[in-house]
């Protein structure tokens, strides 16, 4: 069955509410008060149903007059004795069942055999015998329709009133149009019930619109407390980031749990459904608006061109694919380790590329490691890619401080596999996803994406005569929201399982972007790629990880439990700085970014060693790793990263293993 639209929906609930703003008064009346109604409305059926008897009888409608009235006094002062005690009035009529309807029909008949005996088998002058015998039988048709219409209509009622209460209440932020096709979409729903709108405009302010108040947001934590709101939903797809971030830091005073609309997508499609409403995501909180991207800058870098990209099926690298599938390359090559990973990828790009409509798109799905020498260089050969995008990497701090040989193997020998296969073949753009933690590293991850971005402005400077050279670039940004290892989702979680929230660090701060505008901006980046150059995403400012925190808790309706509020729901406990990590991230090793035609890209000439030089170091680096000697290996990463300080002991789990045992 089509579900109902929005307008449909709409008028249902004009229905609705008339009906029940006089059933909710009828339930809340006091039980004497009902008994008397139910008395006055028995009364009536039985003046009514004697004049009903007359008509019928004289074929014609009819006044009563004289001895006509007699009936009438009779049959009031027989029948309301008789159904109070038979019990008539002890029932709840809402709750009337077949025992009630029983009683009912045994009261009326009691009466009805009184009744006709005086009128019919006794009869009085002036009162047609067939009065007697009609009256019983419409009283008990009128009397048992009242009760199966009240059991209906307040039943039913009653229950709605009760399911609607028990329903969590929830108030829309928004009586626009996303607010009201949302209230629609929510007039049926098994979980939410929708109390009434909140909204800026100060001419909505007090009105009613669909039946549902209008009301301040500056009331909100009244409200919160008097009508027992838990939940405020966002319906303002088109309002700035900058705006919903003063709306959010206002509603956090309210302690409400906050879910909103994505976008405007489902309003381009006309209607708004509940599966539209999503949990709040972080950057939502950012404050700074995405630039819209180049549209020359993206076709530059990939439109009818064959692309590929390592590290398809992580978090950067599927993000990548998404983006430049929606810009029409000729193929686009999936490299991945991970065959689960790989195939859910795959399966997502194909149904996008149905929905684009691009049919002639080739979508490659290829596993292998980008360690693979001879893997990687056959396949680039193969497939001649015009751009390749190397997100190929192991980023979780901490894992890889304690995998540490692992680590470097992949983030540094594998970009150097990846970068020399696509030289030697010939792959016009080569581009880097490097990371701010390459900055002044303290820990390996940090350090062995540094020291990639050195082997692709070695290969840059080595190459720079070449007549058909690889433009090499990189591109290096803070903490992508989504992204896996993010601390978003962790703490999302925690807070749902009533906490703690945990910090390695009252004071850590962090750059954070959302994972669709860090994808643009590298392929943006790597499109104005010259050779060798380090590109910056504008982070826009770090963020306190204990704010975030806060803020993620109350906007999910609880408070934060410390010194000042000892009551609170959700604690937030400090662990300590774990392996490697560092209480802030920079993007700059030195002082000299230049601007670039794009406003939230800049561009760093890092020193670097030149690739003999380099290779050098770089052989004697991988034979350390070889043979697992991770002292030497940190020694080397020393040696060549500038600003590299490890910030502890060796903590390779398989080196400290392999040691512990030999010392035993």
């Amino acid at each position: 069955m089509p579900e109902n639209s929005p307008s449909e929906t709409s008028r249902s609930r004009w229905l609705l509410v008339p009906m029940q703003a006089l059933v909710a008064p009828l339930l809340a009346m006091p039980r004497v008060a009902k008994r008397a109604l139910a008395l006055l409305v028995d009364s009536s059926f039985c003046v009514l149903t004697i004049w009903l008897a007359y008509c019928f009888r004289l074929n014609e409608w009819t006044v009563l007059t004289g001895v006509q009235w007699l009936p009438v006094f009779v049959s009031l002062c027989m029948a309301l004795p008789i159904f109070i005690v038979m019990g008539m009035y002890r029932a709840i009529f809402r709750y009337a069942n077949l025992a009630a309807f029983i009683t009912v029909l045994k009261a009326i008949a009691i009466y009805g055999f009184a009744f006709m005996t005086i009128f019919t088998a006794l009869s009085v002058p002036g009162v047609p015998r067939t009065v007697g015998i009609l009256q019983p039988f419409l009283l008990l048709i009128g009397i048992g329709l009242s009760r199966l219409g009240i059991r209906y209509w307040l039943g039913d009622a009653y229950q709605r009133i009760l399911h609607k209460n028990m329903l969590a209440k929830v108030l829309i932020y928004g009586a626009g149009k996303a607010g009201r096709q949302l209230a629609a979409a929510l007039t049926n729903s098994a979980e939410l019930n929708v109390v009434g709108y909140l909204d800026d405009d100060p001419r909505l302010k007090g009105g009613v619109m669909g039946g549902l108040p209008i009301y301040d947001p500056s009331d909100l934590p009244v409200l919160a407390e008097t009508l027992g709101v838990h939940n405020v939903l966002l319906a303002l797809p088109s309002a700035s980031r900058q705006r919903r971030n003063e709306i959010l830091e206002h509603i956090r005073k309210a302690r409400v749990n906050v879910r909103t609309l994505p976008d405007l997508t489902a309003l381009a499609q006309g209607r708004v459904a509940v599966s539209d409403i999503r949990e709040l995501e972080i950057e939502d909180l950012l404050g700074r608006e995405a630039v819209a991207p180049r549209q020359e800058l993206l076709d530059k870098a990939m439109r009818n061109k064959v692309v590929m990209v390592t590290g398809a099926g992580g978090s950067i690298g599927g993000e990548l694919c998404r983006q430049i599938l929606r810009n029409a390359p000729s193929s686009l090559i999936l490299l991945d380790q991970n065959e689960f990973a790989l195939y859910n990828i795959d399966a997502e790009l194909r149904k996008l590329a149905e929905l684009y409509e691009h049919e002639n798109l080739q979508i490659v799905p290829i596993l292998c490691s980008v360690r693979d020498q001879d893997r990687i260089e056959h396949i680039i050969q193969s497939w001649r890619p015009q751009t390749l995008y190397h997100a190929a990497a192991y980023k979780h701090v901490p894992l890889v401080e304690h995998n540490a040989v692992e680590g470097i193997k992949n983030n540094v020998m594998g970009t150097l596999v990846a970068a020399r296969a696509a030289r030697k073949y010939g792959v016009s753009n080569f581009v880097l996803i490097s990371t701010d933690k390459a900055v002044r590293p303290t820990n390996v991850m940090g350090a062995s994406k540094r020291l990639a971005e050195m082997v692709l402005q070695a290969l840059a400077a080595e190459s720079a005569t070449d007549r058909l050279r690889t433009n090499f670039s990189m591109v290096r940004f803070g903490n992508v929201l989504g992204s896996s290892g993010s601390v978003v989702p962790l703490f999302r979680q925690q807070i749902k399982e009533g906490g703690p929230v945990t910090l390695t660090h009252r004071e850590i701060t962090r750059y954070f972007m959302t994972i669709s505008e860090a994808s643009q901006l590298v392929i943006q980046a790597g499109a104005m790629g010259e050779g060798g150059d380090v590109f910056l995403l504008d982070m826009g400012e770090p963020v306190r990880i204990a704010d975030l925190a806060r803020k993620m808790v109350e906007l999910s309706g609880l408070s934060v439990r410390d010194e000042n509020s000892p009551e609170g729901d959700i604690e937030l406990s400090v662990t300590g700085l774990r392996p490697g990590e560092k209480l802030y991230e920079e993007l700059l090793i030195g002082d000299n970014p230049e601007t670039t035609e794009h406003p939230r890209i800049m561009k760093a000439r890092e020193d670097f060693l030149f690739w003999p030089e380099l290779l050098k170091r770089l052989n004697s680096l991988n034979a350390a790793l070889d043979r697992n000697d991770m002292v030497a290996a940190r020694a080397i990463l020393a040696e060549l990263v500038s600003g590299y300080s490890s910030t502890g002991e060796v903590s390779d789990l398989a080196f400290t293993g392999a040691e512990t045992n030999t010392a035993a």
